[in-house]
């Protein structure tokens, strides 16, 4: 992936975010504090202050990071996940 199509990201109205890797594995990016990006690789913090390190060859996407459902508002599917 570019990394520059990230770094657009981090600045233009920043929203969470997830990066999906070659291996399957998604990385979740909730703020702009929990990603650092060099000349060809991405570190991405996790909650329990994990690292984990991406080289840009194996980020094969870049999705939106889904809203968390609101409880008790009605209708199916309400608070569930």
């Amino acid at each position: 992936m570019n990394l520059e199509r990230i770094r657009e990201r981090l600045t233009n109205g920043f929203k969470p975010f997830v990066l999906e890797l070659s291996s399957g594995k998604w990385l979740r990016v909730p703020h702009p504090d929990f990603i650092a990006i060099g000349h060809n690789v991405v570190v991405v913090m996790g909650k329990d202050d994990s690292i984990t390190r991406a080289d840009a060859l194996h980020i094969v996407s870049m999705q939106d990071f889904p809203s968390p459902k609101r409880r008790g508002t009605g209708g199916e599917g309400a608070g569930t996940r």
